[in-house]
């Protein structure tokens, strides 16, 4: 194993010299520097992460504390994960990924061990059992989903208020009368998935304030219960002539749906999802959504914390609250109702 010794000797240099080249804490000749990541390079130096955090007390790792849990479709959550896990690299740091469901004691013992330089969490709760635990911790942290407060946190997540009254508007405004509302599993709410009853609340008071009909329903999260589930819905609303899922488990089902009811978007119905363009190109789903924009929530929560760590007590920035503007990804699946032509 290449080390700090050995960089110094092909740099001509002295082992803490090489150090503070590295670690930029003295100031170290340009010419010197060069030398020593020219050495680091033809070596193929690692520093040591233990060696580092002692030193510096900075590890260059962020924790990325998810659960994947039965009633969500775990693919969905990928994307999200995929987004935090590039952006950091980019920035320098490495992503502990930590997927128990006691995301309390994951965090009490990541955060004592100093094993991180901060923290990003996903599957956020309305009031979620973490947040007293990130509030206390020395480390800072940031989050995927809205909570109940914010006050304190950095917040992002997507406009599920505004994503619930612009699917019932692009459907409406086509001249449709009767749709049907697909949400996650009713457990995800109870359990604090703030995000279904706020899109579900905003698309039936929107639904309300237009005079059409909106049927509402929580679906399964996986096959073959959810296909099951949409035959159901389209059975007990025949003359609904739009769907509308934001339930990532029902839009991957609903193309053999829609084949075994030889049915075809949007001619016989249109279908607005809520779904990431990744997720969509995965699972090869034709159907117009609004782009969940799991990437960039996750792009955007890294870059705010790493600014907060390298920041350290001397910048106090202010704590953010990001709710991106829903927007559709038009993919050819809505049309003006057949009755309406």
């Amino acid at each position: 194993m290449v080390t700090i010794g050995d960089v110094a000797k092909a740099a001509g240099v002295s082992r803490s010299t090489a150090s503070y080249a590295l670690t930029g804490k003295r100031s170290i000749s340009t010419p010197v520097r060069q030398r020593v990541l020219a050495a680091v390079e033809e070596l193929g130096y690692t520093p040591n992460a233990g060696a580092r955090a002692l030193a510096t007390s900075e590890t260059k790792v962020l924790g990325l504390l998810s659960r994947f849990l039965d009633d969500e479709f775990a693919p969905a959550m990928l994307q999200y994960v995929l987004g935090v896990t590039n952006e950091a690299r980019a920035l320098g740091y490495d992503t502990l990924l930590v997927s128990e469901e006691d995301g309390v004691h994951a965090l009490q013992r990541l955060s004592s061990s100093r094993m991180v330089d901060g923290f990003v969490l996903l599957n956020v709760a309305e009031h979620d059992d973490r947040l007293p635990i990130l509030s206390a911790a020395p480390q800072p942290g940031a989050m995927v989903g809205l909570p109940a407060d914010t006050s304190g946190f950095d917040v992002f997540d997507l406009d599920f208020v505004a994503s619930g009254r612009l699917m019932v508007d692009s459907l409406v405004d086509l001249g449709h009368r009767e749709m049907v509302l697909v949400s996650q599993p009713e457990d995800v709410v109870v359990r604090g998935g703030a995000y279904v009853w706020r899109l579900a609340n905003a698309a039936r008071a929107r639904a309300e304030e237009r005079g059409v009909v909106l049927h509402h329903y929580f679906g399964a999260s996986s096959q073959p219960q959810i296909g099951t589930d949409l035959h159901g819905y389209l059975d007990a609303h025949p003359t609904a002539t739009g769907l509308l899922l934001n339930n990532e488990g029902a839009a991957a089902a609903l193309p053999s749906v829609l084949s075994a009811r030889g049915l075809h978007a949007p001619h016989d119905i249109s279908v607005i999802g809520r779904y990431s363009t990744d997720f969509a190109r995965t699972f090869s789903l034709p159907f117009t959504a609004i782009d969940s924009a799991a990437d960039e929530l996750g792009r955007r929560a890294v870059r705010q914390l790493v600014a907060r760590i390298e920041g350290g007590a001397t910048t106090a920035l202010p704590h953010v609250l990001e709710l991106i503007p829903p927007a559709i990804d038009d993919r050819g699946s809505t049309a003006p109702p057949r009755k309406a032509l």
